[in-house]
């Protein structure tokens, strides 16, 4: 059963085009590496973290014709199947009972979008999602569901607890304390987004969450609205960190509604910290969360909690990494 079909948003009239110039400071940036503008139809990638692999794999996609969406899947699987990356896919770490539970969404420029969460023995959850989105009625799949989904589709079984992190898991029990630690739970949780030449949006994002978490937790990253969030008029946002603090301000789809309003991508991911930063009683010192934007322009934001957070940009056939600003108040 094909899904439904959604309803196309109302028109964004004369503010979608109004949206000004991105505000793109980054710390380590001079002004010669500034990428601020790919101008109307892209292409661009843009990535969470170090992974120049994965936005390669993204831009060769489009390269070779493939669409955004297509480009978000090539490059988010890339990053699931790197055994030495231990927050994504095979070789992820495990939640506290030494299971490998995966998390994951994509979104596409119709609005349409697929997600599964608690999958287990599937390597690429990305792909799962998108069958989700395309091949079924229903936006989720969780468990044992969404496993028997992937199999259906000709998906297979494997153990993704690989000897490293099965090591790392039992050194942790020798004292069973989780504590996030700023920069190193969910390090290298992919979110990626992608422009097509034609100014086409896509988005995704992949996780095997924090690590040692209470068996059944899930995080922002496979919740549309709060890890992901693409509106093809506006631009698109997601996120990494710790997924409770994004859950709590619907992080994603705030950025690209303060985008909607007229704020520059860079302009919306800070705003966004501010959210989570700037509550009564926030513990925001003892965690990271850090955001990527971008608009209908190409126009591009990065912005964090705390220093070392890193996005990867492809364009124009080059990789660049950029470590964002953070919120230092």
């Amino acid at each position: 059963m094909k899904r439904r079909t959604f309803l196309k948003n109302t028109s964004l009239g004369s503010l979608a085009l109004g949206i000004p110039a991105a505000a793109m400071s980054c710390a380590e940036r001079s002004e010669e590496n500034k990428v601020a503008d790919a101008g109307p139809g892209g292409p661009v990638v843009l990535a969470t973290w170090n992974v120049n692999n994965a936005t390669k794999a993204a831009w060769d996609s489009l390269a070779a014709g493939s669409s955004a969406l297509d480009a978000v899947e090539a490059g988010c699987k890339i990053e699931e199947a790197d055994i030495k990356n231990s927050s994504v896919g095979k070789g992820g770490l495990p939640d506290r009972d030494g299971n490998v539970t995966l998390d994951a969404c994509i979104m596409d420029h119709t609005g349409n979008c697929g997600s599964v969460v608690y999958l287990q023995n599937i390597t690429h959850a990305i792909t799962v999602a998108r069958s989700v989105m395309e091949d079924t009625p229903h936006v989720m799949l969780a468990g044992k569901g969404a496993e028997m989904h992937a199999l259906s589709i000709g998906l297979e079984a494997e153990d993704l607890l690989t000897p490293e992190s099965k090591a790392a898991w039992e050194k942790w029990k020798e004292t069973s304390q989780y504590k996030p630690i700023i920069n190193i739970e969910n390090h290298d949780t992919i979110g990626m987004l992608v422009m097509d030449k034609d100014g086409t949006l896509a988005g995704g994002c992949t996780t095997s969450g924090l690590a040692y978490k209470m068996q059944g937790r899930v995080g922002d990253s496979p919740i549309i609205g709060s890890g992901l969030f693409v509106d093809n008029e506006v631009g698109a946002a997601v996120a990494t960190g710790l997924g409770e603090e994004v859950v709590k301000t619907v992080g994603s789809f705030l950025i690209v509604e303060l985008m909607r309003q007229g704020k520059s991508p860079q302009e919306a991911c800070e705003e966004a910290i501010r959210r989570i930063v700037e509550k009564p009683g926030s513990n925001y010192k003892d965690f990271q969360v850090g955001y990527i934007a971008m608009n209908k322009k190409g126009e591009t934001g990065y912005y964090a909690i705390h220093k070392g957070f890193w996005a990867t940009q492809y364009q124009g056939d080059e990789n660049k990494n950029f470590e964002s600003d953070f919120y230092n108040k």
